[in-house]
């Protein structure tokens, strides 16, 4: 990916606006940096984003007719899917959506496996309009298998892990790179899916990568971060132990090879998220054994530690409770746990520096072996 222009979006999430089936559309109104002229999602007509996401003044829309004709906001340029469905596949009911919004002059954002680009009907009627279609889960030309390099001295390299898919280890690891920049730490986020590459404009969305290639492409987005500073923050996808997207997970660690990670854990979620086949249960796994389980699988090509839990208390409300919840994780863990993206990320961040500072083979690179990273 090039970086993006400024953009002014109007995002369509047609029934499906909340946290889970529209991580896109939050993850970009949290985190972007593009004007976001309205969401074009009739079943919240009349409402506005600030109910969810406080401080976010964005009108929801049902037509999107009146998406381009909001009175005292600017005519959007670019028309955003903001879901991330199970499969990634385009909804039928959304085509004529899309060519209604080619028609009107607006370029197409996608991060759907369903590439836009390469459908005769939508790329044809784009083509005619001249307005441009991004597919961000488009798979890079570039096609290299892993060849266990080496990350740059100085660097620290972290990736977020999970113990289920779409609990936040892309907005962990946004805000810690916040706090890192706060305290003066020279921090990258290294994007590995569509929603971060909507937000920083680069990246590899790596679950459609052909896996023969997922590690080694893990490895050159990561020796690009380092090339942008001291601190690496890897965006996580999926999770170990996930029946439908475990393989995402153990390229990005084998790919990564960090020097440590951060688990991200949602309390209050009993089960994997797992909608398609809705009649099986696949239990969220134990803490501290998921966490040496991380460390042993990354330990095969280089070593690793969990330094940290990211506890996701949004099933909390009360605050109090979800401050309960995170001691108990911490309790639970032995490691320092916090909610960065509820409570700031600063002293999460404080915790993690200096955990990674202090790891052997980060203090002493020869002590990574063979195969670790000087």
């Amino acid at each position: 990916m090039e970086p993006m222009a400024s953009r002014r979006l109007v995002i369509l999430t047609e029934g499906e606006f909340g946290p889970h089936h529209a991580k896109t559309a939050w993850g970009v109104i949290r985190y972007g940096r593009d004007e976001i002229v309205a969401i074009l999602d009739s079943t919240i007509a009349g409402r506005n984003v600030d109910e969810w996401l406080p401080g976010h003044d964005i009108p929801a829309v049902a037509t999107l007719g009146e998406a381009l004709a909001i009175p005292g906001r600017p005519r959007p340029n670019a028309l955003l899917i903001g879901i991330a469905p199970t499969g990634g596949r385009l909804p039928d009911a959304w085509r004529a959506v899309l060519l209604d919004a080619i028609a009107a002059g607006l370029e197409l954002h996608s991060g759907l496996h369903t590439l836009l680009g390469d459908d005769p009907e939508i790329a044809a009627a784009a083509a005619a309009a001249g307005v441009r279609i991004v597919d961000y889960r488009r798979a890079p030309d570039r096609m290299d298998c892993a060849v266990g390099r080496r990350h740059l001295p100085g660097r620290r390299v972290i990736l977020t892990v999970g113990t289920d898919c779409a609990i936040g280890k892309m907005s962990v690891a946004l805000d810690l790179r916040r706090a890192a920049l706060a305290a003066g730490d020279r921090a990258v986020f290294v994007p590995s899916g569509q929603t971060g590459m909507m937000i920083d404009g680069w990246g590899v969305a790596v679950d459609r990568v052909i896996s023969d290639f997922l590690n080694g492409t893990v490895e050159w987005l990561v020796e690009q971060g380092e090339a942008m500073g001291d601190w690496i923050l890897v965006e996580g996808q999926g999770s170990l132990d996930h029946p439908a997207y475990s393989s995402v997970t153990l390229g990005l660690i084998h790919g990564a090879t960090p020097h440590a990670m951060v688990l991200v854990h949602k309390v209050g979620l009993a089960a994997h998220d797992f909608d398609h086949l809705p009649d099986r249960s696949f239990p969220i796994a134990p803490l501290r054994p998921f966490i040496d389980l991380h460390e042993r699988i990354a330990a095969t090509v280089a070593p690793s530690k969990v330094v940290a839990v990211a506890v996701n208390t949004s099933l909390v409300p009360d605050e109090a409770d979800a401050r309960r919840a995170i001691a108990q994780v911490a309790a639970e863990s032995g490691l320092p746990a916090d909610d960065p993206v509820r409570f700031g990320a600063g002293p999460l961040w404080a915790a993690i520096r200096e955990a990674v500072d202090a790891l052997p083979w980060v203090a002493d690179p020869s002590a990574a072996g063979a195969q670790g990273r000087a």
